[in-house]
């Protein structure tokens, strides 16, 4: 896989919108030295890090993973899909069915392993999502109310709510979904 440079994105981000270290640091609560270490790819931030800096500098998460030029590659083939994690989701693996996430919508695979769930703590993000059950059943819980469903169901989740998935089951469950814009 190739190094994704978030260092180098980082500093690009917070200079075009002509912040210092510091006041990055004073708004996300990071040290302006961790900081610097970040943009010199001395250290790797972990996605909440990630979140607060994204938040700050007004940029969505995913611009850190982008890689280079986009658009060329249409065609997504199975072994060559790029998989993304969550610290707090082990178990959990997402894979990009788009070849990038550098259009207007995001279209991944969730692996929910048997007696697992999407995290500790409620997802919450500005798109709007529809998801597909591949392979249920699973329990989705949206803003506190759980609603179980089956291979074959789909659902949408309004923009902003807290949701959460969980594989009740022994047998692995998966999601296809779709998020506009984009969260990743």
């Amino acid at each position: 896989m190739d190094e994704l440079n978030i260092g180098k994105k980082l500093q690009e981000f917070r200079k075009q919108r002509g912040l210092t270290l510091r006041e990055v640091a004073d708004q996300t609560g990071i040290t302006a030295s961790m900081l610097s270490q970040m943009e010199r790819d001395l250290v790797n931030p972990s996605i909440n890090t990630l979140k607060a800096i994204s938040k700050t500098l007004d940029v969505p998460l995913f611009r850190f993973f982008q890689e280079g030029e986009t658009g060329r590659t249409l065609v997504v083939r199975e072994g060559m899909r790029k998989t993304i994690g969550w610290p707090d989701q082990h178990d959990v693996q997402y894979d990009l069915l788009t070849p990038d996430v550098s259009g207007s919508i995001e279209f991944c695979l969730m692996k929910l392993p048997g007696r697992c769930s999407s995290g500790q703590a409620n997802q919450r993000h500005d798109g709007e999502e529809v998801a597909y059950i591949l392979a249920g059943p699973v329990v989705l819980s949206v803003e506190g109310e759980k609603t179980e469903l089956c291979t074959g169901d789909s659902v949408r989740i309004p923009a902003g709510s807290e949701h959460r998935w969980e594989n009740p089951g022994k047998q692995d469950a998966q999601v296809i979904f779709a998020v506009t814009p984009p969260s990743f």
